[in-house]
């Protein structure tokens, strides 16, 4: 698995994950429960994570709906 974005919006990672659904690409979202440690807060990022052999197509959609992944 390879981190295709890290961000504390939940926003993004919902669009994120949408649009990677729509292309039939899965993806698994890491460091969810991490708020448990943060009080809720958001401030530990979550991480979008692909397969390797996907990457290359994520990161262009990404790159499509204008969602930065550079870490």
């Amino acid at each position: 698995m390879k981190e295709l974005l890290r961000t504390n919006d939940p926003t993004v990672i919902a669009l994120a994950t949408a649009l990677l659904d729509a292309e039939d690409i899965t993806c698994f979202q890491f460091d969810v429960n991490m708020s448990i440690l943060d009080g809720s807060l958001g401030i530990l990022p979550r991480r979008v994570m692909v397969a390797d052999r996907d990457l290359f197509l994520a990161r262009a959609v990404m790159r499509d709906a204008q969602i930065d992944t550079s870490p």
